[in-house]
């Protein structure tokens, strides 16, 4: 087939796919009840100041996207900062959800593959004896057929799959999210085992010190031998749970190197501490959710895919025409390849139209109008799922900070209780039962003031990943992004996190 014949098609397939019309409805977004505020209030005055110190991240603004992806910088700890960059390396998951999103950028291109010809070139050489001589022919013959888009089948199935690779791509960030908040949580619970640890060895010092007045006090004749061996006890108690941190702490280390894709063995977490105080987390209004939630977005764009379907099954309703033509030269070789009178070329047209299905293509429109209203209500139902996120996170903040102040005034007033128990005691006037009492009281003090904070930090993870954690909805790729570059398809994962960032 010639390439002018070639090209001639070509300019017919754009001109007839782009003057066709359309059936079924035109998306458009749903509309979602977005309140003005948050019931738990705005920005705090340290979040604020936190926000003007942060470049790039403006609560009013979750477009500026300066700080995606580095979310975890506000809890100022570099060997988190370490693990974060190993999860878009080696996570598997993640692999996992980028692969997926590939696959919908191939569906991409072979749905824009569909609104041009498809051409066949189809040459033959044919070596014969008969009659005692040898003949040789040959065909040299190209074959185009197409099928036109006159009423927008393919391209609202082009806009479908456009929509699916954009929610695909809205996954990569809502999994990525999801195990950095997941790795984020973790390492804090790590650092509580190490916190836990020390606060637990600071008690056994504190034990030691009471067995020693408890013997000196048995040796002078003045207490019984059971304050001796309660003393013992205690301590003993107290050196077995300190050990048993470590137990934690190691199925922590090995879910860390997990998550960023590590055998166990090759990661080893020096031992630290929980700072003193969580970041403050800056919120923004309500609407910005709906750019910045990686959920949201995805939810949304499967609602566009499946309105786009109902077009698809629309469509069945009206006829299809295929056009095809052939060209080329056949004949004997004696007569030169190239010759006019082995010229050959052929046009023709062809049309169909179902006139009977049993409603078959009725219940395919009503399928499609059903699932468009189940992607409707799903999107509305994440909406409200994630103001409901932000909301329990910010009441959590607020409550925790509260409960803090009252549960260190605890502590303080326990570590007061034991030291003048110990003093009555050495004095003789009180019994080693008040003593015991008085300090296993301060080590519940203790303990429970440390899962406060713990708390304190993971509800501000939670928190990040309930507004997005700095995502937003400009690193999904546009519809015509996708359409233009549907065969410049990422060849390895790397290239893919770099893509949708």
């Amino acid at each position: 087939m010639s390439v002018k014949l070639i090209r001639m098609v070509a300019a017919l397939a754009v001109a007839a796919t782009t003057s066709g019309c359309l059936v079924g409805p035109d998306y458009t977004r749903p509309s979602v009840e977005t309140p003005l505020g948050f019931k738990e209030g705005g920005m705090r005055e340290d979040s604020l100041a936190w926000v003007q110190k942060k470049k790039g991240w403006r609560a009013a603004q979750p477009n500026d996207g300066a700080v995606r992806g580095d979310w975890w910088r506000v809890f100022r700890d570099p060997t988190l900062d370490r693990l974060m960059r190993s999860v878009d390396v080696d996570n598997q998951n993640l692999r996992a959800t980028v692969a997926n999103y590939s696959q919908a950028r191939a569906l991409v291109a072979q749905s824009r593959s569909a609104l041009f010809p498809t051409v066949i070139g189809a040459p033959t050489i044919t070596r014969a004896r008969s009659s005692g001589s040898e003949r040789t022919t040959y065909s040299l013959q190209g074959q185009a057929t197409w099928e036109p888009d006159l009423f927008g089948r393919i391209r609202r199935q082009l806009e479908s799959d456009v929509a699916s690779a954009q929610a695909s791509a809205a996954d990569i960030g809502l999994v990525r999210l999801g195990i950095q908040a997941e790795l984020a949580t973790t390492y804090l619970q790590l650092r509580y085992q190490d916190t836990l640890k020390k606060v637990l060895q600071e008690n056994v010092e504190g034990y030691k010190r009471s067995l020693g007045i408890a013997e000196n006090q048995y040796n002078a004749g003045v207490a019984a031998r059971s304050d001796v061996i309660t003393a013992q006890t205690q301590l003993q108690t107290t050196e077995a749970a300190v050990i048993a941190t470590d137990v934690q702490r190691a199925v922590y280390e090995h879910a860390l190197a997990t998550l960023i894709g590590r055998p166990p063995s090759e990661l080893n977490i020096p031992v630290g501490r929980l700072a003193q105080r969580p970041p403050a987390v800056p919120v923004g209004v309500p609407s910005d959710l709906l750019e910045r939630r990686p959920d949201i977005a995805q939810s949304e764009r499967l609602v566009q895919a499946q309105s786009e379907q109902i077009g698809v099954a629309v469509a069945a309703f009206f006829p299809t025409v295929t056009l095809s033509a052939s060209s080329g030269f056949a004949g004997l070789t004696r007569d030169g390849i190239f010759s006019a009178t082995n010229a050959a070329w052929s046009v023709a047209a062809a049309g169909s139209e179902t006139l009977f299905d049993g409603g078959a293509r009725s219940a395919a429109v009503q399928s499609a109008r059903a699932g468009y209203d189940a992607a409707v209500a799903t999107y509305r139902q994440t909406v409200l799922t994630a103001f409901g996120e932000v909301e329990n996170d910010l009441s959590g903040i607020r409550i925790l900070a509260r409960q803090q102040v009252k549960q260190d005034e605890a502590v303080v007033s326990a570590r007061k209780a034991v030291e003048i128990t110990l003093n009555e005691y050495r004095a003789g006037t009180q019994n080693y039962t008040t003593v015991i009492t008085a300090q296993a009281l301060q080590v519940n003090n203790e303990v429970a003031a440390l899962q406060v904070k713990l708390s304190r930090f993971t509800t501000a993870v939670d928190l990040i990943r309930a507004i997005g954690g700095g995502w937003d909805a400009r690193s999904i790729p546009t519809g015509e992004e996708l359409k233009d570059k549907a065969l410049d398809l990422p060849v390895d994962h790397g290239q893919a996190l770099r893509t949708e960032e």
